[in-house]
């Protein structure tokens, strides 16, 4: 909703756009299709339009620069889907202490007796892929030459980027996915779960823990301790799957373990460094963090029958929909683009599909996309074309109606196993091209994890599935099973 003072003739522009979207919400159903009549080819009728697809390797491959920002979950792993191909993803982050002049103790008089383990830990949120296989993960150090972009003066990194690595400083470390819910002990007292363990070298314990000396100090402040530690590198060496994890969380963290004196009798315990995320007056020791995920396709068929579509950093297909065009003055009560997934019953269990699908539209004049116009949220105003003074491109805030767009996916049980499907209504938009002849585009449909609008902005949209996760093998509009291929259905009446 907009929160301003309009003079009077911006008021005067919004009750014109009031009354002309307005006119296009009476004649389009709001709200689910249970308010939809029903279809007597009397007073109401039915179309089903074709849908002519593509998907070429040089049309629908994304040039991808997505980047992450700090509160999303971030992924590691391997993976080789035999529909899409490969995926490796690297994490690359640093962990620094909690303030400077920083000492190893739970205080500061405490005398360190013993050095036991350093471990690094992640939090772990969820998986991609075949978690019956074991994972193998390690630990590399970030090269100390490794400056530049990989500053903390940078917010944030695209995923193709990686810094210079040093030196392994861990063994490999085997994970069996389907154990990490389970609780392990940490120290003498406490427990965790939902953690990925990895324990770093002797070598490293000791290079740390001597840094915290009168005569040999790396704790004093961030450029110090930077030149000393400037990262981590963690890479899967095998597996087929990819874990999830988050930046913020409590449990992200390096652990320090040791005993420690204080005038009594020694304890043992352990201390903590973090991803400072710069969002709670870090930003003069902010840490840095890239996830760099390289994809590895198979051959893409051309898209007429069958699209692959994967998240990003992935693929997109381009739709047309050419009776559009002159489509006649009717009243449009649902206009729906129903896309079908090609089940496989076997490897969509472990590969399994994106929760959301996406689609915007190619703008003739420049070649670029852009929102679609009306459907993303009827209750907002904006502007795709970004030509109305006070008005956004996208809806305010990313508030895409998913009850009302859809684009969400769903499940029914077929004679061969479950099968995927999305439906995507563009209502509005398909009536205001029956209502005023307007330009029928060409579209994108993509699983989103982000996109941008780079005529506009260099702003990134954030969408709803996560990074990498997600890939779903939809019919083409010229498949030849019925049951697969893509439409258009519209629902509407006749215009007395």
């Amino acid at each position: 909703m907009l929160k301003r003072t309009l003079s009077e003739p911006l008021f005067l522009v919004f009750f014109l756009l009031f009354f002309v979207f307005g006119c296009t919400k009476l004649d389009t159903t709001t709200v689910g299709s249970e308010l939809i009549p029903e279809v007597d080819n009397i007073n109401t009728f039915a179309d089903t339009l074709d849908v002519l697809t593509t998907l070429k390797a040089s049309e629908g491959i994304y040039l991808d620069t997505t980047k992450l920002n700090y509160i999303e979950n971030y992924v590691i792993g391997k993976v080789n889907d035999p529909l899409m191909g490969a995926t490796n993803a690297s994490l690359y982050l640093q962990m620094k202490p909690p303030f400077y002049p920083y000492y190893i103790g739970k205080a500061l008089k405490d005398t360190i007796v013993q050095a036991d383990s350093v471990v690094l830990c992640l939090s772990y949120k969820y998986f991609w892929g075949d978690s019956t296989q074991p994972m193998q993960l390690q630990v590399y150090k970030v090269s100390e030459a490794a400056h530049g972009e990989w500053d903390s003066v940078y917010s944030y990194r695209n995923i193709n980027f990686a810094p210079d690595m040093g030196a392994a400083i861990s063994d490999p470390k085997t994970i069996d996915v389907r154990t990490l819910g389970n609780y392990v002990k940490v120290g003498i007292h406490d427990s965790s779960k939902n953690q990925i363990r990895i324990k770093l070298s002797n070598a490293f314990r000791d290079l740390l823990f001597s840094r915290d000396t009168t005569s040999n100090k790396a704790f004093l402040n961030d450029s110090i301790f930077r030149t000393f530690n400037n990262g981590f590198a963690v890479l899967a060496n095998s597996g087929n799957a990819q874990v999830y994890f988050n930046l913020l969380d409590y449990e992200t963290r390096l652990e320090m373990h040791y005993k420690r004196k204080n005038g009594g009798a020694v304890d043992t315990t352990y201390s903590n460094f973090y991803f400072n995320s710069g969002q709670h007056g870090e930003f003069l020791r902010r840490s840095a963090v890239s996830n760099k995920i390289i994809r590895t396709r198979n051959a893409l068929p051309i898209g007429d029958q069958e699209l692959y579509l994967q998240t990003n950093p992935g693929t997109f297909a381009n739709l047309e929909i050419p009776r559009l065009t002159n489509y006649g003055n009717k009243i449009i009560h649902r206009a729906e683009l129903q896309i079908q997934q090609i089940p496989d019953p076997i490897n969509d269990k472990i590969y399994t599909e994106p929760s959301y699908v996406y689609l915007d539209l190619i703008d003739t004049g420049t070649n670029k996309w852009k929102p679609i116009y009306f459907d993303l949220n009827p209750t907002v105003y904006y502007d795709p074309d970004y030509k109305i003074p006070g008005f956004p491109f996208f809806p305010s805030n990313g508030q895409v109606d998913l009850a009302y767009f859809g684009g969400f996916l769903k499940k029914r049980t077929t004679a061969i196993g479950e099968q995927g499907y999305y439906n995507i209504n563009i209502s509005r938009y398909v009536q205001e091209i029956a209502t005023k002849n307007t330009t029928n585009y060409k579209m994108r449909l993509f699983p989103a994890h982000s996109f941008s609008y780079t005529q506009y902005t260099s702003a990134i949209i954030p969408y709803l599935n996560p990074i990498a996760y997600g890939r779903v093998r939809v019919g083409g509009g010229s498949n030849p099973n019925p049951e697969y291929r893509m439409r258009l259905r519209i629902i509407y009446s006749k215009v007395k």
